[in-house]
């Protein structure tokens, strides 16, 4: 349980090797955390994250984890819970990019970045949520995307799974309110991650660190949603009803 400062004794990264996610991971921990948890679909990557944060009296364990593994969800969560008891705070860090110009023709492919990003982040957040229902108590940071708020042609794919979790992610904190469990929407633009690496950077690009001191804050605050950077919120209020002509030739990125 979170100590009478509001600083969590346990953090849990549903994607362990998520540089954004384990920006917020160290930008949460302070003196009163005793266990950080990375779940993990590759355990080599998640060992040597898990390496950069073990410090005494902080325990740092790896478990596996898969995002399209969808009927595993429950259990990884109902073991996490048993070794290491409540789930203070839970980062939904977990997304496939992919190639938007192959995603949006290869129905495969976009089939597997639909299940991961979508249905999987769904299955798992409802494990979570259904954990921190029962402890009475706990907080869900969802890692949304400015890319949901309007799909764009270069990656359709991913902007509309980004579109689906974070209305999910709405729909399901309001519910959560009631039973003591908050949910904190961090929509990011672009991030120089492992993720981008390569590609173009849109106008207000910023880094994980950043995008972890404003969700840190914002969890801290019990906000709702947070933008990262903050100027982005205003810069979409008037994207979103730009005619569809004058956006599709907006230099965005990719």
């Amino acid at each position: 349980m979170n100590n009478a400062f509001g600083e969590p004794q346990s953090i849990l990264l549903l994607g362990g090797n998520s540089d954004i996610g384990l920006a917020i991971v160290r930008e949460l921990l302070s003196p009163a955390t005793r266990t950080v948890v990375l779940a993990s679909r590759d355990i080599a990557k998640g060992e040597a994250a898990a390496k950069g944060l073990r410090h005494d009296g902080l325990t740092v364990d790896v478990v596996a984890f898969d995002g399209a593994a969808t009927d595993t969800h429950e259990t990884v969560i109902r073991q996490i819970a048993a070794t290491h008891g409540d789930i203070d705070v839970a980062i939904v860090a977990f997304a496939l990019l992919g190639d938007g110009e192959v995603s949006s023709k290869d129905p495969g492919v976009a089939a597997t970045i639909a299940h991961v990003n979508f249905t999987g982040t769904i299955t798992a957040t409802i494990a979570v949520a259904n954990r921190m229902r029962a402890q009475g108590h706990g907080a869900i940071v969802m890692l949304s995307s400015v890319a949901g708020e309007r799909v764009r042609s270069a990656n359709p794919v991913y902007g509309a799974t980004k579109a689906g979790i974070d209305g999910f992610a709405q729909g399901l904190g309001d519910g959560l309110a009631a039973d003591g469990v908050h949910m904190l929407i961090v929509r990011p633009g672009f991030v120089h991650s492992s993720m981008t690496t390569g590609r173009s950077a849109a106008p207000f690009a910023t880094t994980p660190e950043q995008v972890a001191q404003v969700a840190v804050k914002g969890l801290r605050a019990k906000r709702r949603m947070v933008w990262a950077p903050g100027i982005l919120r205003y810069v979409f209020s008037t994207l979103r009803h730009v005619p569809g002509p004058v956006w599709r030739k907006l230099p965005l990125g990719d």
